[in-house]
């Protein structure tokens, strides 16, 4: 039987794309939807981007016949943009509510015997539509499964004879068991568990141990194995696209800025620090806030200068005679200089960036086509490295599984230039431990 997908403009915001994802079914979209998509279509952000795309595709629909009685599209179904006024049925909700509208164009389909699906990355609208007795769901294209998220590691348990020859040739074979490029793997003695060896999945289907020289970072060292499989990704100048999950105070940010001092100041192999992080959820431009760009900025990357200004400080070990105010004055003049450039993703759209180290803090408030369109800014010679926390999302249409962050991580596991890695435990203090373990 064929379905109709009533879909609501957030999907469209989402993924403008949306339109040519329901197979052979019919797409209806109510008059409201293209309302509401005229008021975005000026938008300078990511979702005025996506109601210009989705209105220049309906307009080549247009071109095929009436869009109100129904347009084939390509690869089979049609798109059917539905007149609400005179034509629905009551179902008592207030009409002056753009949602309602939209939701009694589906019942109105539903009351005529159709297969009627109602779609949004509205929850609330999904509840009322449910409660009329419309089927619902979210929009599933680009989503992952959040508890079957790569972690970039797993641990084995092995005959102690392995680890020995993994500790004597500096190699042990790693056939048959399917990893990723850059994963992880702890093998521990079956009968010592303290017997153990942290090995990195390299080609050729070999483990190979960590690199000594990552052990510390700009005096900073890691605390954990996860942070020190972190510090060996960020490091490694072959693996261009790092992604970083983990809750707060598990020591993202940090690491990754102590990475990018490391390698921008000390080794040279880049000229310079970005650092982005999304400004305002919902997309927001920065011109909303008062101040000009830099201070504007301010409010935003506060998280970031306070890292950087514990950094400064040797990892937080103040030498004799210093003083937060110092280790400012180091932050301010890496600023001027442009050494670390910070920056609002709404201007890094369009941009080529090449020989940069590049950190996208929060990127979990970040859609699939959003972090595409950053990482694609990558020039020669850039890495990119985001981080974020998939359970603090501020977009109101963005959940565990279908942010931008986790999608990059499932899609590129597989690539040999990105590894990834889950840290566990928070690191920030014992009270923030706790705080996340048990609040």
């Amino acid at each position: 039987m064929k379905k109709y997908f009533v879909l609501d403009t957030n999907v469209l915001l989402h993924n403008a794309d949306s339109i040519t994802s329901f197979a052979d079914n019919t797409v209806v979209l109510p008059m409201s939807v293209i309302e509401e998509l005229d008021k975005f279509k000026s938008h300078n952000d990511e979702l005025g981007r996506n109601a210009r795309h989705v209105i220049r595709q309906l307009d080549a629909l247009r071109q095929k016949g009436k869009l109100g009685e129904g347009v084939p599209m390509e690869g089979g179904g049609a798109l059917w943009i539905y007149m609400e006024k005179g034509q629905c049925v009551d179902t008592g909700l207030d009409m002056h509510v753009a949602d309602n509208r939209i939701l009694a164009v589906a019942f109105t389909l539903l009351q005529k015997g159709e297969k009627v699906i109602f779609v949004s990355k509205d929850i609330n609208a999904r509840l009322k539509a449910d409660a009329i007795g419309i089927e619902v769901m979210d929009f599933e294209k680009q989503k992952v499964n959040i508890d079957e998220l790569y972690r970039g590691q797993r641990e084995l348990l092995v005959p102690g004879s392995v680890i020995d020859e993994f500790y004597q040739k500096k190699q042990v074979s790693s056939e048959g068991l399917h990893l990723m490029p850059n994963e992880f793997v702890l093998l521990r003695d079956e009968n010592d568990e303290k017997h153990t060896a942290l090995t990195r999945a390299r080609e050729n289907e070999m483990l190979a141990p960590l690199y000594d020289e990552y052990e510390t970072v700009w005096n900073i060292r890691s605390r954990s194995k996860e942070q020190r499989m972190a510090f060996e990704l960020l490091m490694d100048p072959a693996i261009q696209l790092v992604t970083l999950v983990g809750q707060a105070g598990t020591g993202k940010t940090l690491l990754a800025l102590a990475a990018g001092l490391e390698c921008v100041l000390s080794l040279k192999r880049y000229d310079r620090i970005l650092v982005s992080r999304p400004i305002i959820p919902l997309g927001k431009d920065l011109g909303y806030m008062p101040g000009d760009k830099d201070e504007k900025l301010a409010h935003w990357m506060q998280p970031i200068f306070d890292n950087l200004t514990y950094l400064m400080t040797d990892g937080g070990k103040r030498k004799e005679h210093e003083t937060d105010e110092s280790a400012k004055q180091k932050v301010d003049k890496l600023l001027q200089a442009h050494v670390v450039e910070l920056e609002a993703l709404t201007y890094i759209r369009g941009r080529s960036i090449p020989r940069q180290f590049v950190i996208v803090d929060e990127a979990q408030n970040l859609t699939p086509h959003e972090v595409k369109t950053i990482i694609s800014r990558a020039g020669e010679g850039t890495k990119m490295v985001l981080t974020g926390d998939p359970y603090q999302i501020d977009n109101p249409y963005l959940d565990t599984s279908s942010n931008g962050l986790t999608y990059a991580v499932e899609r590129l596991k597989q690539q040999k230039i990105h590894g990834h890695i889950t840290l566990l435990k928070s690191e920030r203090s014992v009270l923030a431990a706790i705080a996340a373990d048990f609040l």
